[in-house]
């Protein structure tokens, strides 16, 4: 009997030029403030979109929707053709092996080292990989954000740059066909944030990955982005290319981009 991750990866080359993730008129509320009220946009597959808004737009309550660990109050969210309201726990958590997740914070494991941190999503996702083989992909994966170095050290040992990089490599580590970016350049200084927006590029290249990028970088925006949208008043109140929005006479288009 074919398992549902070899199901999704069947439907995927089926149906290969279908969005990523369709979002279809969203909503979510916290008591009376309404953050999301109708939001509705497509990722296409092998794109780069990035989500602009102000501070408490919505940005990340959008972003823990996508991923189910924030249940909408209306509307639908498909992900690889799968309606994520749908799904008991086990089947969303195989959905979830085919997304990396990029935190704001990083969030490595500071009590394991680097090959620990890129272990473990291996360890709960692909239990029948020989030791062998997970120590390749590690090798392979810092190898490609350019930290092959540090396998053996520990987070606190590295760099704010470096620490992003090896959360890309775990984010990359399974091989997901989505990557969820959640301020990727933020507390990160201009010279660096500019090494880690090169980083998403070429991994979006070499890995024909689909991205949805959060940012206030307006730098990592220009640099990364193959379409903007943005989040106002809880929609998606304008989407085009950075050249078609930077240039908008609207107002609430030219805030963003002055």
């Amino acid at each position: 009997m074919m398992t549902t991750t070899e199901n999704i990866k069947q439907e995927a080359v089926a149906n290969n030029n279908a969005p990523v993730i369709v979002i279809k008129d969203l909503k979510k509320g916290f008591g009376n403030r309404i953050v999301l009220n109708g939001f509705s946009i497509e990722l296409k597959r092998g794109e780069s979109l990035v989500i602009l808004g102000k501070s408490g737009s919505g940005k990340s309550v959008l972003i823990k929707c996508i991923i189910g660990l924030l249940q909408a109050d209306s509307g639908t969210i498909e992900v690889l053709g799968k309606n994520i309201d749908r799904l008991d726990h086990k089947h969303m958590d195989e959905l979830r092996s085919h997304i990396g997740f990029l935190f704001q914070s990083n969030a490595l494991y500071d009590s394991m080292t680097i090959r620990q941190n890129l272990q473990f999503p291996m360890r709960r996702h692909l239990g029948d990989l020989s030791r062998e083989e997970v120590n390749r992909r590690v090798i392979e994966t810092l190898t490609n954000v350019g930290l092959a170095q540090t396998v053996d050290m520990m987070p606190s040992e590295l760099s704010g740059g470096m620490q992003k990089r090896v959360a890309l490599a775990r984010a990359l580590i399974l091989n997901p066909e989505i990557i969820l970016y959640d301020e990727p350049t933020t507390g990160l200084d201009p010279i660096t944030g500019r090494e880690i927006s090169k980083l998403m590029t070429d991994i979006q290249h070499k890995y024909r990955t689909s991205s949805i990028i959060i940012s206030h970088d307006m730098n990592c925006v220009k640099r990364t982005a193959d379409r903007i949208a943005l989040l106002v008043n809880g929609v998606c109140y304008a989407l085009g290319t950075y050249d078609e929005l930077s240039t908008s006479d609207d107002e609430n288009i030219k805030q963003f981009f002055e």
